[in-house]
């Protein structure tokens, strides 16, 4: 370095010697110093040209006339341009990857300039929020996203941990938990979840607990009531008193039995995993016993039950939850069919998809009660179901067995014409023997006897 600046000043040297001995020579050597030194400016002024030139340019090298100071001062500009366009080329880069990281993410992200301006957001948070993209870049979000509850959080910077739960401004249906995150100078980064399945969930969760509290609570003061009745007037009731107090306690405790029961397997259906299985389940047979069971909960309602049944026709699956699934839709229909009604089994191929349907005569069901059907303990009438018994889990077991199996559950009814269950399960799980009689589908008509 001290080599190129004592050039640089034996140059300058040079130029004011030179001029002062032209100078001397006319007769004017102070003019001719001045001379040498305006030679010198002009020198500078020349390369000052040329590093402005090369700058402009933006050239990948430095001009190879540069020479002394100015080709110093110009490899060290080059150098550190190389340097700022490599680490712009990283930032950008990383910038990029940033973006995409953000926009792949299904929760939404928004970065917060000064004010609250929205600088940048990925798709997620656009569809969360009801945003526009571009429109809405540099506009604050307190302006777009007007619901009380995050206005007052924005303003709260000791609640920006706790978070904020609001309902989507796109879809009142749609529950959004957000979360501010400051970083920088004045800048924030908004964080948007969508947790509407956690409270669904939760609400569930709480429906559950309650209807199972209300449910068993029902049974369990009758029978109290029954004990205490025995406790304090056993020694004066009757023989036939006490036949019908024992009765009722049996009813009752079969009513808890039964809800107890229907709650343990519907825990162990949701449970299980659908990982295919190599079982073959004589569904004919399955059909047949279920069949006999509802025949036997008729009793003297004497239900006209008819069953077509493809003999060759079975499943690969769970045979547990497959007899649960054809109980509970038979158990339905003799419960909520009056006296006297029919009820129809079906049990076919179509193409290479198997069907369970059960229909029956009865009073049907009303059209807004039909997407609520598989709630666990939902009931249609729920003084009637109680009255014949009913847990009101049957078709949520239904549900879960069948989605289990990767089949659908179709209903179809109406009002004063009866209900018709569909139960349509995939090819995958479809499987025919090779015993299956010649006419493969039969048809079994019972009825019961007057």
């Amino acid at each position: 370095m001290m080599n190129t600046w004592s050039r640089e000043i034996w140059r300058l040297l040079g130029y004011a010697a030179g001029g002062w001995l032209l100078g001397l020579v006319y007769g004017l050597p102070l003019w001719g110093l001045c001379a040498g030194l305006l030679g010198h400016s002009l020198w500078n002024l020349l390369n000052l040209r040329r590093l402005d030139r090369w700058l402009l340019a933006k050239p990948k090298e430095p001009p190879a006339e540069a020479k002394g100071v100015w080709g110093r001062v110009q490899r060290h500009l080059f150098t550190q341009r190389r340097r700022q366009r490599e680490r712009s080329r990283k930032m950008r880069t990383l910038l990029r990857g940033i973006r995409e990281t953000s926009a792949a993410v299904p929760d939404g992200v928004v970065i917060l300039g000064q004010f609250g301006r929205i600088v940048w957001q990925n798709k997620a948070a656009a569809g969360l929020l009801g945003l526009k993209r571009r429109k809405d870049v540099g506009r604050s979000i307190a302006h777009l996203v007007r619901d009380p509850d995050f206005t007052h959080y924005l303003k709260k910077p000791e609640r920006y941990e706790e978070g904020v739960e609001i309902n989507s401004p796109r879809d009142d249906a749609v529950r959004l938990s957000i979360r501010l995150v400051p970083y920088g100078e004045g800048q924030r980064l908004l964080l948007i979840r969508d947790v509407t399945r956690l409270h669904r969930l939760e609400a569930l969760r709480k429906d559950f607990v309650a209807n199972v509290s209300h449910e068993l609570r029902t049974p369990l003061t009758v029978v109290l009531g029954y004990l205490e009745t025995l406790v304090d007037f056993g020694s004066e009731l009757s023989a036939e008193q006490l036949d019908d107090l024992h009765r009722r306690l049996q009813n009752q405790s079969a009513r808890m039995q039964r809800i107890v029961d229907d709650l343990l397997m519907l825990s162990r259906i949701e449970g299980q995993q659908s990982k295919g299985s190599n079982d073959v389940v004589d569904m004919p047979a399955v059909i047949s016993a279920a069949v006999e069971d509802a025949r036997s909960l008729s009793g003297e309602r004497q239900h006209r039950i008819e069953a077509e049944v493809d003999a060759g026709l079975f499943l690969l699956g769970e045979e547990q939850q497959l007899r649960s699934v054809v109980s509970n839709l038979l158990g339905n229909a003799v419960r909520y069919t009056p006296a006297g009604g029919t009820i129809t089994v079906r049990w076919y191929a179509s193409g290479k998809s198997a069907h369970l349907s059960v229909q029956d005569n009865g009073d049907g069901i009303p059209a807004k009660s039909l997407p609520r059907l598989t709630e666990r303990f939902y009931r249609v009438d729920t003084a009637r179901s109680r009255h014949t018994g009913g847990t009101g889990l049957g078709l949520a077991i239904v549900k879960h067995a069948l989605n289990f199996h990767h089949a659908r559950l179709h209903v179809d009814s109406r009002v004063g014409e009866g209900s018709l269950f569909r139960c349509d399960f995939p090819k995958s799980i479809v499987h025919h023997t090779d015993d299956a009689q010649t006419d493969a589908a039969q048809k079994v008509t019972e009825e019961l006897p007057d």
